[in-house]
């Protein structure tokens, strides 16, 4: 069996889905997502060469090919790896099928049927569609009046830059009855925004948090706990705003609160900076969707820096890279619950290294405000996400295959669709 076609498609949600088909001359094909970034879809035609008339089965082996051929662009991290994870996870989805398989028994068998689902309750219940480089846009297949994008060119992630004002999806309020509302659904993890608009902040370049500003973060977090008591756990995102003695402060005052973790308090690059952090609270400490293949966790994992390893595996490198990292953390007793910001496609890939790694803790899911988040995916027999969990699939590769009459309709313009 061997390669002949690696095509893309682009479907515009909260985020760009970018998935990637690989075509064989056994009539095969393998499906795989990539995180979002600027010129994803030519890096992958660029890689394309690589894999041409090459065994689809030695995905590690191609894997390498693909890292040590981009090296000029980077081989230990950047875009360059959002692409690789796609056409690894694509790869794994083809031997899968060959085999006759689910994927998770290829990354040697699992250890639990279902998988916990963490749900992304971000503020508000409308659609925040955002391009590669985070700037607020209308998706075209919205109807008028809905969802309008805000206005300018600012990154929305520039909202704790004081790009917005505050508004009442800012509350405390507001955080409680949506914590009621997605608890409801029978979620028994929950992730905030922590560092959102807020009349306390004083200089949103600064990295500094004033006490008032704690105060605000603390009464969201405070209301959140109240509303679904002890039985759901919750963590919230500071998305690496603030510096080390800021964050430190505000972790301890969460902890009477019992965080499942506070996701990246400081810029990631700095592993001293979040040892720091980490090694000054009970408040346990996530990070890691910014970080590149296993070797881009050794450090943080040998230092102490984490309490909660987060690879998104749709951009570390793909599924036996996530698998690597998983290992790693395990060496340390670090528990893991990946980032996951993906379509159906995605997601669902994610469940096979979560059921084949005994330290997993929770999946992400940031599919909420997406009208067609389930209309899109086919081969599950019911809800892909039901009472809070996802089945892990027993149909042969990844379990699940994209419905391309519904994807059309919601294609991004300018882009090509296999």
């Amino acid at each position: 069996m061997r390669i002949t076609d690696v095509r893309t498609a682009v479907v515009e949600a909260n985020y760009d889905w970018t998935f990637v088909r690989i075509y064989t001359d056994e009539g095969l094909t393998g499906l795989g997502e990539s995180f979002l970034a600027p010129g994803l879809t030519g890096i992958i035609r660029d890689l394309k060469p690589l894999l041409l008339g090459q065994d689809p089965l030695d995905v590690d082996r191609l894997f390498s090919r693909m890292r040590w051929a981009a090296s000029g662009a980077g081989s230990v991290a950047g875009v360059v790896y959002n692409a690789i994870s796609g056409i690894e996870t694509a790869l794994w989805d083809l031997a899968g099928k060959y085999c006759g398989v689910p994927v998770y028994r290829l990354l040697g068998g699992k250890y639990r049927d279902r998988v916990r689902i963490y749900a992304d309750c971000h503020a508000g219940e409308a659609l925040e569609a955002l391009s590669s480089v985070m700037i607020p846009r209308r998706p075209r297949w919205l109807p008028p009046g809905a969802g309008e994008a805000p206005a300018g060119n600012d990154p929305v992630h520039g909202r704790a830059f004081g790009l917005q004002e505050p508004d009442e999806a800012y509350t405390p309020e507001m955080y409680a009855a949506r914590a009621r509302e997605v608890a409801a659904m029978g979620f028994t993890a929950l992730k905030f925004d922590l560092d959102v608009p807020n009349p306390h902040t004083l200089d949103p370049h600064s990295g500094t948090l004033t006490h008032a500003e704690i105060r605000y973060m603390v009464s969201l977090v405070e209301a959140v706990r109240e509303a679904v008591g002890d039985g759901v756990d919750i963590a919230f995102d500071l998305h690496w705003r603030y510096n080390v003695s800021d964050a430190v402060r505000l972790a301890c005052e969460l902890e009477p609160y019992g965080l499942m973790w506070l996701e990246d308090p400081v810029p990631p690059e700095n592993v001293e900076a979040l040892r720091r952090v980490t090694r000054s609270t009970r408040t346990p400490i996530a990070s890691g969707e910014n970080l590149y293949l296993r070797h881009g966790f050794r450090e943080a994992l040998e230092r102490g820096a984490l309490d909660v390893a987060a690879p998104d595996l749709q951009k570390c490198g793909g599924l036996f890279e996530g698998r690597k990292i998983a290992d790693m953390a395990d060496a340390h007793y670090v528990a893991v619950a990946p980032h996951c910001i993906a379509s159906p496609i995605g997601t669902v890939a994610a469940t096979h290294v979560a059921a084949a790694i005994p330290n997993f803790l929770a999946l992400e899911w940031h599919g909420m405000s997406v009208p067609f988040w389930e209309e899109i995916a086919t081969g599950f027999d019911g809800p892909i996400i039901q009472d809070g969990y996802i089945r892990v699939p027993e149909a042969p590769g990844l379990g699940v295959e994209l419905d391309e009459e519904v994807a059309r309709r919601y294609a991004r313009e300018g882009e090509p669709f296999f």
